[in-house]
C-alpha cells in the first residue's frame, strides 16, 4: 500500500494499514535474527522507520519500537490469560504475532567454545520473499518474509488501539545465575560428553532480550526440545537451567512509560476537543455576523425605498401643481409610510372615525375606574370585607410576570435558562459601590435611641441631614427645614398616606399617562381614592412638540370632565423624571402645572425619586425645590427616595418635604405603621452625609455605567427597527411595539407580553401605565451587560418570529384596510428626543414632505452612503428615468 500522498504523523496513533506495513518488515526473519543477536536494537527501528517513510508513513524508529513493544504485551496477555480479550473478540494481530514469536530463530550455545551463536532455526522451507506491495530489494535486509504472516483479519476491529489493555503484564528478567551454578553446568556438561548423546547435539535454549526489557524465553525452541528423541542426562539440564532462572523484578520504567502514553493520548483528545469547541464558536460567530449584516441590509433598502418614495411623492406633486391640479396627495396603497403620512394628515377618511372611537373608550374607561370602589362588581370571598375583596383582586400583569419571576429567575451559573427581569425598575449595576460603603465602620453603630421608639417624623439628626442633602442637590434658594421633613419606609407609603390624608374616600387624583402603575394601588387599596387620567399620546400636534408630552390643556380637559361626571379631585401628582417615559420637566412647565394646581385649589404631589439618575450632561433636572418662589408652598409636596439614585431597592426609605404643617403631623400619625428602623435610620445619615464619595466615586461611576447600558439597548434597538423614545434619565427606555400588533387592542398587546414572559424576559406592557396606545413597552437597561446581552437576544426572537407571522397573515388576507386596528401616530422611529413633523390636515404639501424628507435625513446616515454619483454608476436605467422626471418639470 502507498502512503506516499499521505502523512500519518499526528498523535501515537497507528491505523491499521500502517501496523500492517511495521508488521511486514518486523517480521522479517532476517529483522529477527538482528534483533535477537544484539542488546541495542533501536537502530534496527530506525531502518525500519526509514523504509515506512518512503512509503509514506512518517513515524520514527522509537515509535516503531513502542508499537512493536505495546502488540507483544498484548499477545503475552492473551498468551498467559488463555482467554480472547473485549467479551469474546479476538485481536486481529494475535495470529501473525505468534506466527512470528513461536518462529523466531534460537540462540544456541557452541559445545566447543561455549560462547553463544546466534543461529537462524528454521521450520520447513524458505517460500518466496512478498512482492505485493514493494520488490525485497527495498528492504535493507538480506531476508524475505513468510507471506502468511501478512493474513490479518481486520473485520472485527476498527483500530489496533482499541484492542490495547490499560495495563500491560509487568517486565521480567532473567538475573544472572552464581559463579558456583556456572562450574556445576560446565561440570555437568564435561561429564556428559562421553556418556551421552547430548554431546552431539547442540540444543539451542532461547534468552532473548526485547527492546523493551523483556528476557523470555521462545517458545519456539521449547517445543523443539520436546521433539528431539530424549537423551540421557536431558532433564537434569533442564533441571539445571530453571535453576538459573531469577525471580521476576518488576521495571519502573514500563509504568513511566505507560503513563506518558495514556497522558499523551489523553492531551491529545482534549487538544482536539477544544480545537473542535473553537471551530464551531467561530461558526456561531460568523453566522450571527452574516445575520446582523443582512439585516442591516434589510433596513438600508427599507429605507432607501422610503427615500426614493418621498422623492416620487415630490416630483408628483410638483407636476400637479404645475398643471393646476389639486395639491392633495396620491399615495400608492399597503405602504406603511404612505399609511403613516395619511395618519399625520388626517387622510383617509377614517381618521374622525377613529379619533372618537378613541375618545369613547377612553371615557368608557374613565367610568369603569371610577366605579372602581363597588364590590358589587367581584366576586367576593366569604372570608373577606368588601375591601378586602377589592384588594385581593387589584394586581395586573406586573404583579403576575413579577411572582412568575421570583418562582423562575435567572442566574448565569445555577439557572441560565431562568427569567431575565427587565420589569422592575432597579439599578443592578452598582451593588459593588453600595456594598462596600455600606460595611464601612462608621456605619455599623448600635446605640440604645436606636432600638427605642423615634419621633414618628424620625430621628433628627436624619432629618437634618436630609435637609442639608436636598438643599445641596435641590439647589433650592435657601436652607430648608428639619421639621419639615418626614421619613417613612418607602416612597409607596408616602403615597398612601398623602392620598389619606388630603383625600376623602370616593374623592380622586388627577395623573398623566402613562405613569408608574404602582401608584395606583398605593393611592386605591388604603384610602379608596381614585385617579383621574389626563391620557397623552404619540402624536405630535397642536401644542405638543414631543411624544406624550404633558400640557396643561390635557390636564385642563380632563380635570373638566371628572368633575362633569361628578368626581372631585383634590391633588395632581407630577413624576420628575418621569417614569416610564423619561422626560424632564423644565422650570417654565413645572411652573405651568404648578400655576394650573393654584387655580383649582388642588394639592401637587411631586415625585422626584430619579433626580440623581439623569445620566446625560446634555439633560438638567429642575427641582421644585429649586424654584426661587413657589406658586402655592402650602399644597406642594415633594418626595424623595434612596432606592432608585443609591440602587438599594432593598431598603425601604423615602422621605417628604412640605412646608404645610398640618400635612406633615397628619402624615406623621401614620407613619407609626410606616417607620423606618433605628439602625437603618443610622446608616442612610450616615450615607447622605458623606458628600465627597457620593459625588466624586458614586455619581461619575452610576453615570457613566447607566450612559453605557442605556448606549446598548438602543443601538440594539436601531437595529431591530423598533421605535422608541431617546431619553437621558432613569432606568428605562419606552418601546414602541405597536407594528408587531395586528389589530391594535390591549388584548393583543397583553398576549405579546406573555409572549415575552414565555420566552424567558420580564418587560412591562403599556396597559401596566394607563398607556392609551396598546403596543407600547418600557424596558429596564441598568442591568449587568451579559444579562442584556442574553435578554435581547431573547426580545429578537420574539419580534423575528412575530413579524414572520403577520406577514404569513397579510398573505392570507391582502384586501383588509391599511386602518384596520391601527392607532393614530407617527411611524417614524424615535431615535432623538424632539422632532417635528406634520401638524395638520391641511399641511398636506410640499413643504410637509420636505420636513419629513429633512427628519430622514437626520435619523440616517443613508445619503452619505448613497451619494448621487453611486446611485448613477449602480443603477444607471433608474437614474436616466429620475432625471428624465425631473427634466420635464
Amino acid at each position: 500500500m502507498d502512503f506516499r500522498g499521505k502523512k500519518y504523523e499526528r498523535g501515537s496513533n497507528w491505523s491499521d494499514p500502517e501496523v500492517v506495513e511495521l508488521l511486514q518488515l518486523w517480521a522479517d526473519e532476517s529483522v529477527q535474527v538482528e534483533l535477537e543477536s544484539c542488546l541495542r536494537n533501536q537502530h534496527v527501528f530506525n531502518r525500519i522507520a526509514e523504509v515506512l517513510r518512503e512509503k509514506g508513513i512518517h513515524r520514527t524508529g522509537d515509535q516503531c519500537r513502542e508499537k512493536i513493544k505495546k502488540m507483544k504485551l498484548e499477545y503475552r496477555r492473551i498468551k498467559d490469560n488463555s482467554k480472547a480479550p473485549r467479551g469474546g473478540r479476538t485481536w486481529k494481530f494475535y495470529e501473525v504475532m505468534d506466527r512470528v514469536l513461536t518462529s523466531r530463530p534460537a540462540l544456541a550455545y557452541g559445545s566447543l567454545s561455549g560462547s553463544m551463536m546466534a543461529q537462524q532455526v528454521l521450520q520447513g522451507s524458505m517460500v518466496e520473499s512478498y512482492h505485493h506491495q514493494f520488490a525485497s530489494s527495498a528492504l535493507p535486509f538480506g531476508h524475505s518474509q513468510h507471506p502468511e504472516l501478512m493474513e490479518i483479519k481486520c473485520e472485527e476491529v476498527n483500530s489496533d488501539e482499541h484492542c490495547l489493555t490499560p495495563e500491560p503484564p509487568p517486565s521480567m528478567s532473567y538475573q544472572q545465575g552464581s559463579p558456583e551454578e556456572h562450574e556445576m553446568e560446565r561440570a555437568f556438561l564435561e561429564r556428559a560428553q562421553n556418556d551421552s548423546p547430548i554431546s552431539r547435539v547442540e540444543i539451542p535454549i532461547e534468552t532473548s532480550v526485547s527492546p523493551s526489557g523483556f528476557s523470555e524465553p521462545s517458545m519456539a525452541n521449547s517445543s523443539r526440545i520436546q521433539n528431539v528423541v530424549p537423551r540421557p542426562g536431558f532433564s537434569a539440564l533442564h533441571r539445571l537451567r530453571k535453576k538459573r532462572k531469577g525471580q521476576r523484578v518488576k521495571d519502573p520504567l514500563d509504568d513511566l512509560l505507560l503513563k506518558t502514553l495514556t497522558s499523551q493520548r489523553a492531551m491529545e483528545e482534549r487538544f482536539l476537543q477544544m480545537e473542535e469547541r473553537r471551530f464551531q464558536r467561530d461558526l456561531d460567530v460568523e453566522e450571527r455576523r452574516m445575520q446582523l449584516e443582512q439585516r442591516r441590509f434589510e433596513l438600508e433598502r427599507e429605507h432607501e425605498f422610503r427615500m426614493f418614495n418621498v422623492f416620487a411623492q415630490m416630483l408628483s406633486i410638483l407636476k400637479q401643481s404645475h398643471s393646476g391640479s389639486s395639491s392633495s396627495v396620491v399615495m400608492p396603497r399597503g405602504l406603511d409610510f404612505s399609511q403613516a403620512l395619511s395618519e399625520i394628515a388626517g387622510m383617509g377618511g377614517g381618521g374622525g372615525d377613529l379619533q372618537e372611537m378613541r375618545s369613547r373608550s377612553l371615557t368608557d374607561r374613565r367610568v369603569d375606574m371610577h366605579g372602581f370602589c363597588n364590590a358589587s362588581d367581584f366576586q367576593r370571598s366569604p372570608y373577606l370585607s368588601a375591601r378586602g375583596n377589592i384588594a385581593n383582586i387589584f394586581r395586573g400583569s406586573t404583579e403576575e410576570g413579577y411572582k412568575a419571576y421570583h418562582a423562575d429567575k435567572y442566574d448565569e451559573d445555577k439557572n441560565p435558562n431562568g427569567i431575565i427581569n427587565f420589569g422592575t425598575s432597579e439599578n443592578k449595576l452598582c451593588f459593588d459601590l453600595m456594598s462596600k460603603r455600606l460595611t464601612q465602620t462608621d456605619m455599623n453603630l448600635m446605640e440604645p435611641p436606636l432600638l427605642q421608639y423615634p419621633d414618628w417624623k424620625g430621628h433628627m439628626f436624619l432629618r437634618e441631614e436630609v435637609a442639608r442633602f436636598l438643599t445641596y442637590y435641590c439647589k433650592a434658594p435657601a436652607p430648608l427645614k428639619a421639621e419639615n421633613v418626614i421619613v417613612l419606609n418607602g416612597c409607596g407609603s408616602l403615597f398612601s398616606a398623602l392620598a389619606t390624608v388630603l383625600c376623602d374616600p370616593g374623592e380622586a387624583v388627577l395623573i398623566a399617562t402613562p405613569f408608574y402603575g404602582g401608584i395606583t394601588q398605593s393611592v386605591f387599596l388604603y384610602g379608596n381614592v381614585k385617579l383621574v387620567y389626563a391620557y397623552l399620546d404619540s402624536k405630535i400636534t397642536g401644542t405638543s412638540t414631543r411624544p406624550f408630552q404633558l400640557t396643561v390643556e390635557k390636564l385642563e380637559k380632563a380635570l373638566q370632565d371628572a368633575r362633569a361626571e361628578g368626581v372631585t379631585v383634590r391633588a395632581l401628582i407630577l413624576l420628575n423624571p418621569q417614569n416610564p417615559l423619561g422626560d424632564i420637566y423644565s422650570l417654565s412647565e413645572l411652573r405651568d402645572y404648578l400655576e394650573f394646581a393654584k387655580r383649582h385649589e388642588l394639592h401637587v404631589i411631586v415625585d422626584e425619586i430619579y433626580m440623581l439618575s439623569v445620566f446625560d450632561e446634555s439633560a438638567t433636572f429642575h427641582s421644585v425645590l429649586g424654584m426661587d418662589r413657589l406658586p402655592d408652598p402650602q399644597r406642594t409636596h415633594v418626595m424623595w427616595g434612596i432606592s432608585k439614585d443609591f440602587a438599594v431597592s432593598g431598603i425601604r426609605f423615602g422621605t417628604l418635604y412640605t412646608e404645610n404643617q398640618d400635612v406633615a403631623n397628619a402624615v406623621a400619625s401614620l407613619c407609626y405603621f410606616h417607620g423606618v428602623c433605628g439602625p437603618v435610620q443610622h446608616k442612610v445619615a450616615q450615607l447622605l452625609r458623606d458628600r465627597d464619595w457620593i459625588n466624586q466615586v458614586y455619581l461619575r461611576a452610576n453615570h457613566a455605567r447607566l450612559k453605557a447600558a442605556h448606549t446598548y439597548v438602543t443601538d440594539e434597538l436601531k437595529t431591530l427597527g423598533v421605535p422608541f423614545l431617546n431619553r437621558n434619565a432613569g432606568f428605562f427606555v419606552w418601546i414602541d411595539f405597536r407594528k408587531y400588533l395586528r389589530t391594535g387592542t390591549f388584548e393583543e398587546e397583553m398576549l405579546l407580553w406573555r409572549r415575552f414572559l414565555d420566552n424567558k424576559v420580564l418587560l412591562s406592557c403599556g396597559k401596566a401605565f394607563e398607556c392609551s396606545e396598546p403596543g407600547w413597552f418600557r424596558i429596564i437597561f441598568a442591568d449587568k451587560t451579559h444579562r442584556l446581552q442574553l435578554g435581547m437576544q431573547r426580545i429578537r426572537k420574539v419580534l423575528e418570529e412575530r413579524e414572520q407571522e403577520i406577514l404569513a397573515e397579510e398573505k392570507e388576507q391582502p384586501c383588509q384596510s391599511d386602518q384596520d386596528g391601527k392607532a393614530d401616530s407617527t411611524d417614524e422611529v424615535i431615535f432623538v428626543s424632539r422632532h417635528q413633523e406634520p401638524t395638520c390636515a391641511s399641511s398636506s404639501n410640499l413643504g410637509d414632505l420636505i420636513g419629513l424628507l429633512q427628519q430622514q435625513m437626520r435619523s440616517s446616515d443613508w445619503l452619505q452612503k448613497n451619494t448621487a454619483e453611486q446611485f448613477a454608476q449602480g443603477k444607471p436605467e433608474i437614474y436616466d428615468v429620475f432625471s428624465k422626471l425631473v427634466g420635464k418639470q
